[in-house]
């Protein structure tokens, strides 16, 4: 069952109830707050093509804040670039159906190149092509209402929501190292690794890894202080 189980990749990794609940807080309060925005500016008819891409950034905002596709750059910068890619694709493009596969594949090439790859951004570019006839006559303007909007609201109210729980660190550059939890131990087997040479192996993979050299340190430092295994 555990090999079935992997390869379906499921998770092994445990959270609180406590965690589960404020990520679940985080998302509804983030949501309604840009439910009212989008209706002010389009209308509860074309917030359906906005909200969703919202959605699943609150879903990588208060469920893990700590991965780089979380990040205020990856946020801002996927949704602002891939909502101008939607818009250009649409009116450069005759062919919806090419122009709605254009705008999501230039928006993940964009934003590997601007190191802000967000996934729901490929949502955002989308939206600007398939969706209604409002959204189409805001032109460029989609990028600032309700686009930026969103994205800056979301932006705060991640930043002030995560700031009040000690162990979120929300954007993660506040976690410094000297924060990092490790536990310690009298045999030293295992020799410490350097935040720079994890910076080093991660650019060695030619594939985005969803986690930071500043996580890796530190699962680093709990798996080889595990006293009860370095005794067996």
């Amino acid at each position: 069952m555990k090999k079935i189980l992997h390869l379906l990749g499921v998770t092994e990794q445990k959270s609180s109830h406590t965690e589960k609940l404020i990520s679940l807080l985080g998302g509804l309060l983030s949501i309604y707050a840009i439910f009212l925005m989008t209706n002010q500016f389009l209308g509860v008819a074309e917030a359906v093509y906005i909200i969703p891409s919202m959605g699943a950034s609150a879903v990588l905002l208060f469920a893990a804040p700590n991965v780089p596709f979380s990040q205020p750059w990856n946020v801002f910068g996927g949704h602002i670039i891939s909502a101008i890619i939607g818009v250009a694709c649409y009116q450069l493009i005759p062919d919806i159906h090419f122009a709605a596969a254009a705008s999501v594949g230039f928006a993940i090439g964009i934003m590997y190149y601007t190191k802000c790859i967000h996934p729901p951004g490929g949502a955002t570019a989308l939206a600007a092509v398939i969706g209604s006839s409002a959204i189409h006559d805001l032109s460029y303007m989609y990028v600032i209402t309700p686009v930026l909007v969103n994205t800056v609201t979301i932006l705060i109210i991640a930043v002030l929501f995560n700031a009040l729980f000690s162990w979120r660190h929300y954007p993660a550059a506040l976690k410094k190292a000297t924060e990092v939890s490790t536990v310690t131990t009298k045999e030293n087997i295992y020799p410490p690794i350097k935040h720079e040479d994890f910076v080093y192996a991660l650019s060695q993979i030619d594939s985005i890894v969803d986690i930071n050299e500043d996580d890796l340190q530190e699962i680093y430092a709990i798996a080889t202080g595990r006293i009860d295994i370095l005794k067996k």
